[in-house]
């Protein structure tokens, strides 16, 4: 794979604030020292395996490492401590098992709860309605995890159509800052539908495919 640079611009152009995250699961160590070297910093990993192969051979580059991709409870002990957030955070067990962990580090680990907003059985994350309460136990019993915003993924349709997810994200997100204010970020949009996603409001894009040609 080549880096497509001219890509690269084309997106950064349409950020303001928001963070570009490069979505590496395809691509080998090479490929990330050129999207380095083209000024992209923050990567995001989808497999533990790969990510700790990755981020050991490339130690020597600042990187922001972001987890994104569906992360098992027990695999958490492995990243914990090289990773600035974990987008894909869906369920209680794995919100008690990153507390235990950040704990033996005395680090308190930035997250996204997933929401499934489009409801679809093949998508992973907390319903709307549980995310408030989800909140509330962090607030109460999970003193290592930070949660800072929300993360979706929208179905794999025409973008236009993914519309009404994002700005569904969008309206919880705004709900829930109401009682809790760290709730600032929305992680949505990939690269068939990231513009629309920042149209509606998201702070956090993951792309890869069109990262590379």
């Amino acid at each position: 794979m080549t880096v497509n640079t001219d890509a690269i611009k084309q997106i950064s152009s349409q950020l303001d604030q928001q963070t570009f995250v490069a979505a590496t699961k395809y691509a080998d160590i090479l490929d990330l020292r050129e999207l380095y070297a083209a000024n992209v910093h923050y990567f995001g990993e989808n497999k533990v395996q790969d990510f700790l192969r990755k981020q050991e051979a490339l130690q020597d580059l600042p990187i922001h490492w972001h987890f994104i991709g569906t992360l098992q409870p027990n695999k958490v002990k492995y990243i914990i401590d090289k990773v600035e957030l974990i987008h894909s955070v869906d369920t209680i067990r794995l919100l008690d098992e990153i507390n235990k962990q950040a704990g033996k580090f005395n680090k308190t680990m930035d997250i996204l709860l997933q929401v499934n907003i489009s409801q679809e059985e093949t998508k992973h994350g907390f319903n709307t309605y549980e995310v408030e309460d989800v909140m509330s136990y962090i607030k109460t019993k999970l003193p290592y995890v930070h949660p800072i915003g929300l993360m979706t993924m929208a179905p794999h349709l025409d973008p236009e159509t993914t519309r009404p997810v994002f700005r569904s994200l969008k309206k919880l997100q705004e709900t829930l800052h109401k009682n809790f204010p760290e709730i600032t970020e929305l992680s949505m949009g990939m690269s068939n539908d990231y513009p629309i996603a920042l149209e509606e409001g998201s702070t956090i894009v993951r792309i890869g495919s069109l990262l590379f040609k």
